[in-house]
Formats: C-alpha cells, structure tokens, sequence
C-alpha cells in the first residue's frame, strides 16, 4: 500500500485580536483541513496546498504567532484509517447540511405550487436558490478529498432540486400560456 502524504500545520497566535485567529481559522476550513486538536490540522499533500499553507505561514507571523508546516504520514494502516475517517466525517456533515438545505429548497417550491403561486418573479427567485447550491455542492466537492459516504446522495438530492424547479417552471410558462 502507498502511503498517503499529508501536511501537518502547528501555530500558535495571540489570543488578540480575535479576528485574526477567526481569519486564520476559516481559511484553513475553506481549505479542508481538519484539526487534531487547537492550533494542529492536517491536509493532503498537494502543490496548491503547500503554497496556500505557506502563505497562511506570512499571516501567522504578521500576527505576531509561529507555526511550522511538516510533511508527514501515518505511523500505520489504522492511524491512516482515523485520519481518513476524519476527513470524511467533515465532508458527510457538510453534505448533511446541504442535503436539509435541498429539503428546503423542494419544501420552499411545493408551498408555492400549493398556492398556485406561478410568477416570473417566484421563478427566478427559486433558479437563484438553486444555483446557490450548485455552487455550494461544489465547494464541498473540492474539499471531499478521499470520497465520503454522502457524496452521491447530496448529488441525487441537487438532481432532484433541478427537477423540482424544472416542473415549477413549467406550471409558471403554463399559467402565462407560453407552451401553448
């Protein structure tokens, strides 16, 4: 078995100003890493990472902190395997809160079929919704980087939103006789 490559950041900041460790911190959340504990995440070694994290390195010291950035790898196969399982973990919870938002999003459509609601108005309102989780499906794809559970759900979920609105759009050209 090959081994997996990851990169393990350590840093340390001033507790002030806040807002420079919530700045640190979503970065590297937007990046995908996990933490093993405060001021320790981990990330799979790639060339966009490595450069990210070196100039997450700049910040830290222009916040008066210290960090050191180190290639590693699992002690063994059930090291790797918490690891993994830990990536994961954060991509099925982001996937979660996609999937409850797609609930939202068919539940938002069928109060508007329900009260015969078919506007132009309604119509792009929902196609804008929807594109915000196009987008969204996106982004956790991007940081899924070793294949969670949820992943071909949330997608059947975004396919059964695009069918949702497909009919929606429907009934609106229909009450305003335009596939007639």
């Amino acid at each position: 078995m090959e081994n997996i490559y990851w990169l393990l950041l350590t840093y340390k900041v001033p507790p002030e100003p806040a807002a420079k460790r919530v700045a640190l911190w979503r970065k590297l959340k937007g990046m995908g890493a996990i933490y093993l504990q405060n001021g320790v995440c981990l990330l799979p070694k790639t060339d966009d990472h490595v450069r990210r994290l070196k100039m997450l390195e700049n910040d830290i010291e222009e916040a008066q902190g210290e960090s050191v950035i180190l290639e590693t790898v699992a002690l063994d196969p059930g090291q790797e395997a918490k690891v993994l399982a830990r990536f994961k973990a954060e991509r099925d919870d982001a996937y979660e809160e996609f999937i409850d938002k797609c609930d939202d999003f068919e539940a938002e459509v069928a109060k508007e079929v329900t009260a015969n609601h078919f506007t132009y108005a309604e119509l792009e309102e929902n196609d804008v919704d929807l594109k915000k989780l196009q987008g969204w499906l996106t982004k956790i794809q991007k940081l899924d980087f070793y294949g969670a559970d949820r992943a071909s759900e949330a997608q059947e979920r975004l396919k059964g939103c695009v069918t949702v609105l497909d009919d929606y759009a429907r009934k609106v050209f229909d009450a305003h006789d335009e596939n007639k």
